[in-house]
């Protein structure tokens, strides 16, 4: 397992500030502290600000949330970042470099997908009441394994691990009828175009048979003896 040997931030009050100091002198942390009001000379931070803003607001208009969920967007982000990328060089996750052993991923759910919470003997239930609560996943706890999500009915955010997940995306279940009343309409459409294909045929033959009943009809029943020419003359059999 690593460990941190020096940080570098801004004169913020949360990093500037007595507990934090005592935490670094602690663990033998040196904290450096860049110019005031020069972002530039912490650019590596700045990048990666940026990069999880940027997320974390695709990640809430993905899902129509509300924009008060912009904290646990963030630290959803950072959780599976640190835990996905590799590092070009070292080829290793973060996550694999720090606590030094490679993490499975199964547990990784959508950022903002429908779940239901199971009432684990939370409140007591009635005999026809419904067992499990709906709710959205808003990430994974920090202390424990466990996923973070928002009671619906409660209106609270809780920490559970009975949790049954939907990640199907609403929006592209909205999409899907379209596209097949639309393949329904074109197969329609093609349809009676092959019917009326199929119809214009069948009148083209039935027309030539009838042209040519027509013109059969023209025919002699019998054979007419041309004058001056007898059947003698005649090879094969004109019966």
């Amino acid at each position: 397992m690593s460990k941190i040997v020096s940080i570098r931030s801004d004169h913020g009050g949360e990093f500037q500030n007595e507990k934090c100091e005592h935490f670094c002198e602690k663990h033998s942390i040196k904290h450096n502290f860049s110019t005031p009001r020069t972002p530039q000379q912490n650019g590596v931070v700045e990048r990666k600000n940026r990069s999880l803003e940027e997320l974390a607001r695709t990640m809430l208009n993905e899902n129509s949330l509300p924009k008060y969920f912009w904290a646990d967007a963030v630290n959803t982000a950072c959780y599976v970042l640190n835990r996905v990328l590799i590092r070009p060089i070292l080829k290793k996750t973060p996550y694999e470099l720090f606590i030094g052993r490679r993490l499975v991923l199964s547990h990784l759910k959508v950022f903002g997908c429908k779940c239901f919470i199971l009432n684990n003997d939370k409140e007591s239930l009635g005999k026809f009441d419904a067992k499990a609560d709906e709710g959205v996943f808003l990430g994974y706890a920090t202390q424990s394994h466990v996923y973070r999500v928002y009671n619906k009915r409660l209106m609270t955010v809780e920490e559970s691990m009975h949790v049954v997940f939907d990640e199907t995306n609403p929006k592209l279940q909205d999409h899907v009828p379209k596209i097949a009343d639309e393949e329904e309409t074109t197969l329609k459409k093609k349809s009676a175009a092959e019917l009326e294909s199929a119809a214009g045929n069948q009148s083209v033959e039935k027309e030539i048979q009838s042209t040519e009943k027509a013109a059969n009809n023209n025919l002699p029943k019998e054979w007419i003896e041309p004058k001056g020419l007898s059947k003698d003359n005649i090879i094969g059999d004109i019966e």
